[in-house]
């Protein structure tokens, strides 16, 4: 079982930037991919970005140019930073790990809202 938990949303400035974090601990896993999606309020949860085992990243096309996901993976951590933030981005991002044996996990979410 792996466990996620996100840090570093909160509000910020429309122009500005945040940093997120999400650790995963546990045992019984081996990381595949870690991913941020994004839920906003009445809206479907999107993709934010990816990252596999490999490095490869991918990003949704409403952050492409704005965000960088990147990982450290002594720590298991994985961290999305977003910049020119833009009053679109305020939504509750969720960390998710893929693992090797196809089961996924979720953290309980970090809100981020952005201000004029």
């Amino acid at each position: 079982q792996a466990q996620l938990v996100e840090s570093g949303g909160g509000l910020g400035q429309a122009g500005g930037s945040l940093r997120l974090s999400c650790a995963a601990s546990g045992s019984g896993f081996s990381i595949a991919h870690m991913a941020w999606y994004r839920q906003a309020s009445g809206k479907q949860r999107e993709l934010v970005a990816t990252i596999t085992s490999s490095g490869r990243k991918d990003y949704g096309a409403s952050v492409e140019g704005r965000a960088t996901i990147s990982r450290d993976m002594g720590k298991n951590t994985v961290y999305l930073q977003m910049n020119n933030l833009k009053l679109e981005d305020s939504a509750l991002y969720y960390c998710n790990l893929g693992s090797y044996n196809g089961r996924e996990y979720w953290g309980k979410g970090t809100l981020v809202t952005v201000s004029p």
